[in-house]
């Protein structure tokens, strides 16, 4: 891989002219045939009050009589959208668009692209809460931070079906299922591993829980942000704990040794380097990569560039180095949990995912890697892994079933069969599309 790999021109200029010539890539199509008059009779008027009189009546029905039990709507306001920052709703559809895709691809589950022009905490909860009775479940999508964390505290309190913000929620996931993989790889345990967290925004700040329910030493973790490494000395923070308290909260738990210092510091003696910060390819220096500990683990993750490329990380000493992008080994992208795990608390019909339902995904996800083999340059699945996706969505189906907050309870393999049925389906709609 070359150190200094650009983006492809030409493949910028493929992607524009297959998404004019697509106008866009989705569109609705009709589970209800239509083949008769009398079909319009029962699918429109007058039949379709039937369904909406049974659902004023009982309003749980509404998942039996419409699309609400497959449908999420992902959205969106624009104002941090990955790799190209506040870019603002309508150039953020694209983004949407291809979202929703996945979801449908790869998990069989109908998803609605929503870019809202309303840009403050209360005004996105607000709408949010307007348009979730159409929606069995909802996903957030590049929403700044740290309005990002008040707005999924919030839907999550006061909507009765499941809220996900994917930059948090999925990016976590998927990287700790990962590093789960490389330290088996490298034969060093989360427990001990003394773990750098490059970056605290969204994403490692939602792997940082997850790192801690699994075990992780946050006494020797080190938070490094754009200003330095974070502690209980960060006197910045700490004067604005009120708007900044998830990162405060930071300073308090990790660091145990009050080390300072920037990015280097923090390097030096470390077994793992997990980067979710600003693009390349020199925010982390290789002569800081030199001074980790034997058999490193680097996840450089940043969007279009990683914040160093992986050849310049193992030639300074990196053993197994994971990126954001699909043309390196070992990526780390969220389309490897969240349509399995849409599929399942969807086919269970869950009222909220939990920290505990994350775990599951990860655990299974790097459990369905190890039984397809590892190694320094695959440490996880390939993003479009079927046994990946359908187990993923058992696993968290189950773990919906299993604390009681499933409102269609379900066993494992009944689970599976049910997502491997429907992504098959999904796929083989999907390879009838117009424009390849």
């Amino acid at each position: 891989m070359s150190a200094s790999k650009q983006p492809d021109r030409d493949l910028n200029t493929r992607s524009l002219e297959r998404h004019k010539a697509c106008g866009g890539k989705i569109q609705i199509a009709a589970k209800g045939r239509i083949a008769s008059p009398e079909d319009l009779l029962i699918w429109y008027t007058p039949g379709v009050a039937a369904p909406s009189r049974a659902i004023a009546a009982e309003p749980e029905t509404v998942f039996d009589y419409t699309n609400k039990a497959n449908s999420v709507a992902v959205v969106s306001d624009g104002s941090r959208v990955l790799g190209l920052g506040n870019i603002g709703p309508e150039a953020a559809l694209p983004v949407m668009e291809g979202k929703a895709l996945l979801f449908k691809h790869f998990g069989g589950v109908d998803a609605v692209p929503i870019c809202l022009d309303v840009h403050d905490e209360d005004g996105i909860v607000a709408a949010v809460k307007a348009i979730a009775p159409s929606f069995g479940g909802i996903n957030l999508e590049d929403i700044a931070t740290p309005k990002c964390f008040r707005i999924l505290e919030r839907l999550r309190k006061e909507l009765s079906i499941p809220v996900w913000h994917d930059d948090q929620q999925g990016t976590a996931t998927v990287a700790l299922a990962g590093l789960l993989n490389a330290l088996e790889i490298v034969g060093k345990d989360l427990a001990t591993a003394r773990i750098v967290l490059v970056g605290i925004g969204a994403a490692n700040m939602a792997l940082l829980r997850l790192l801690k329910a699994k075990g992780a030493d946050l006494d020797g973790m080190i938070a490094v942000d754009s200003t330095g490494i974070l502690s209980g000395k960060r006197h910045d923070i700490e004067d604005r704990q009120v708007d900044m308290r998830e990162k405060w909260q930071v300073c308090c738990e990790t660091n145990g040794t009050g080390l300072e210092g920037g990015i280097a510091e923090a390097l030096r003696g470390a077994d793992v380097c997990i980067a979710f910060s600003a693009p390349g390819p020199d925010t982390i220096p290789a002569a800081a990569i030199a001074t980790m500990a034997q058999d490193a683990v680097v996840f450089a993750c940043a969007n279009p560039v990683p914040e160093i490329w992986p050849d310049a990380a193992k030639v300074a000493g990196a053993r197994i180095v994971a990126t954001g992008r699909g043309d390196f080994p070992n990526q780390v992208n969220n389309s490897l949990v969240f349509p399995g795990l849409f599929r399942g608390i969807l086919d269970v019909r869950a009222g909220e995912i939990t920290e505990d339902m994350q775990i599951a995904a990860a655990v299974t996800l790097s459990e369905v890697a190890r039984r397809k083999g590892l190694s320094d340059e695959a440490i996880l699945c390939s993003t479009d892994d079927l046994d990946a996706a359908t187990e993923i969505a058992a696993a968290v189906g189950a773990e919906a079933v299993r604390v009681g907050i499933a409102r269609l309870p379900s066993d494992f393999q009944t689970l599976k069969d049910g997502a491997r049925e429907r992504i098959q389906a999904s796929r083989r709609l999907n390879a009838l599309a117009a424009v390849e």
